[in-house]
């Protein structure tokens, strides 16, 4: 097998769900239950949830889970790293057949959630990495959400689905040009902090 970046154009995410209550494993079980996942690979353990398939449903399907857990009113929280272009990355190409008809849309879409997230692109392989960053921030700006500086990331600040929206956006023009590239996140809905 030879390693280098741009083999494959699947994508993935693998994230963690924390809800800050005693309730905590009902909302993620219910969240996931919720989610229609069937246009994904995914495996759950006892971390975190690995997501992977064509970008427009890896985004689709972290989007739902996040809304469906934040519609509880609970403050939650949600850890991750998107990729795509990893070495190697094949398995499930299955996946990459499907549709690009988001199918998670009609059932979250009338969720209302605002959430504040932190957002951090790595290109991988270019010299002028930081240059595609920096449009992204600016395209950010044009996206709906409220954009802001932060230590080691971009913060946004607006409606989780306009959130994910500026990320999916942001995400896609880097992969246009670059091979390989991750993207971190963090988002945080109905957070004590904001009373």
């Amino acid at each position: 097998m030879t390693n280098h970046c741009g083999t494959s154009r699947i994508a993935g995410c693998q994230f963690t769900l924390y809800p800050m209550s005693d309730n905590f494993v009902d909302i993620i079980l219910t969240a996931l239950d919720e989610v229609d996942s069937s246009k994904v690979w995914k495996d759950t353990d006892d971390v975190s949830t690995c997501i992977r398939g064509k970008m427009v449903h890896v985004f689709d399907v972290t989007k739902a889970i996040f809304l469906h857990a934040a519609k509880t009113g609970e403050h939650v929280a949600m850890s991750g790293t998107f990729s795509i272009g990893c070495p190697g990355d094949n398995e499930a190409d299955v996946y990459m057949a499907e549709t690009d008809e988001p199918v998670n849309l009609a059932n979250s879409q009338s969720i209302e959630q605002q959430a504040g997230c932190k957002f951090a692109l790595y290109p991988m392989g270019r010299e002028d990495y930081m240059d595609k960053i920096y449009e992204q921030i600016d395209l950010s700006k044009a996206r709906g959400v409220e954009v802001s500086a932060a230590h080691y990331a971009t913060r946004l600040d607006g409606d989780v689905k306009d959130i994910f929206h500026a990320l999916e956006e942001s995400f896609d023009k880097v992969q246009e040009a670059v091979s390989h590239v991750t993207m971190t996140f963090t988002i945080s809905a109905n957070s004590p902090s904001n009373k």
